[in-house]
């Protein structure tokens, strides 16, 4: 996207100082409103230095394209009070726009705070609410209260080289949460979180993972399905070219025991690296935390169409595949190739575990999985 045309740098137009004292968002929002209103692209420029940003909303719809450009750090009050809303920066109902940030953090104590405010008072980061045809490239964003990143019906939006950086004792804290949005690419990016590093909500519709690195934090997760009433269908997923260190889980799909009905198909994981990961390949459709379920009932998630390719590394407990799918829609259509994760502790050879699930096995695997191989010639079904 172009939006070099004009420029408009905010210290030397708006007067804001490069400060922990002096609040950047209303220059920031004069430069917005003026960029917004231009009919020709228009890049926003915040020069090199610290600054200090309270809540903010960028929203539209602009008659020309908008380009972000933040060439320094940008804090947000460490005082959670400060925050009327669950969000610090907010990108709402735009088309055309390019984001790109040096770095956005919370607070310099991102764990002491949180500790001590309720999760629902807690800050996203940034949010992107229905935003189409953007790019997000080049942020980096630190200790976040809650999700570092929440996108929510957006349609063509890609996210390129983005670093997600806080502590792994940091609950809650997804680096990049997707749901009810179309056509997400996530390119080449570096997350060490405390929760999932991305997380894949109802209504995730072709999305394209690739390049990630992942650890510490929870892996790659189509998450907490089946949560809600009225969920949209998650379909077309894949996930490929990445590696995941010290995580508590690889790759995973997971739905919410005895709740409500959803679907979630097509979804694909391939060329995935693990080191020393919990649980490298997980379906989990008894997902029932903090007792808010009825763990003895099944899941009301149909699960289809799902493939584990090329999954190799190593794993921290034996426990390599682990397939528990519900008993009231079995999962369809599972493949498992070429799965090459070796574990090496005192407390047995690899294993694996399935449930409710018939998959596919082809190409190596270094433990004994759920199903007999695939022949190389199977005798055709009639």
């Amino acid at each position: 996207m172009e939006a070099q045309a004009g420029a408009l740098d905010i210290v030397a137009k708006f007067g804001t100082k490069a400060d922990l004292n002096t609040d950047l968002s209303k220059p920031l929002l004069d430069a917005w409103k003026e960029a917004c209103g231009s009919t020709t692209p228009t890049t926003i420029v915040i020069p090199k230095g610290t600054y200090l940003l309270s809540q903010v909303m960028l929203e539209g719809s602009c008659k020309a394209p908008i380009e972000l450009q933040l060439e320094g750090n940008v804090k947000a009050p460490a005082d959670p009070k400060a925050f009327k809303e669950p969000k610090w920066v907010a990108f709402f109902m735009l088309k055309t726009s390019n984001c790109s940030v040096e770095e956005l953090s919370m607070d310099k104590e991102p764990l002491l705070i949180r500790k001590n405010v309720a999760i629902n008072t807690t800050s996203v980061n940034v949010r992107f609410d229905y935003l189409t045809n953007a790019m997000v490239q080049g942020i980096t964003l630190r200790d976040s209260k809650q999700f570092h990143t929440n996108v929510l019906g957006c349609k063509i939006i890609t996210f390129e080289h983005v670093i997600v950086s806080t502590p792994k004792d940091s609950p809650n804290t997804d680096g990049i949460h997707i749901g009810r949005s179309d056509g997400i690419k996530i390119i080449d990016t570096n997350i060490k979180t405390g929760d999932d590093c991305i997380s894949i909500g109802d209504g995730a519709k072709n999305l394209d993972v690739t390049g990630v690195t992942c650890g510490p934090g929870h892996g790659i997760s189509i998450s907490s399905l089946g949560k809600f009433a009225n969920e949209e269908p998650v379909e077309g997923t894949k996930v490929s070219n990445c590696t995941m260190t010290d995580t508590s889980n690889g790759v995973r799909i997971k739905t919410w025991a005895c709740q409500f009905p959803g679907t979630a198909s097509d979804m694909h994981f391939e060329d995935i690296t693990v080191k020393n990961v919990s649980c490298p390949v997980l379906i989990d459709q008894k997902y029932c935390p903090w007792n808010k379920c009825k763990m003895n009932e099944e899941s009301n998630v149909k699960l289809s169409n799902i493939s584990f390719k090329n999954i190799h590394g190593t794993t921290a407990l034996p426990e390599v595949v682990k397939l528990v799918c519900s008993g009231t829609f079995s999962c369809e259509n599972v493949e498992l190739a070429d799965i090459d994760i070796t574990f090496s502790g005192p407390d047995g050879p690899a294993k694996s575990e399935c449930k409710n699930v018939k998959p596919k096995v082809t190409g190596k695997q270094n433990s004994v999985v759920c199903s007999t191989p695939v022949p190389k010639n199977p005798t055709p079904t009639v």
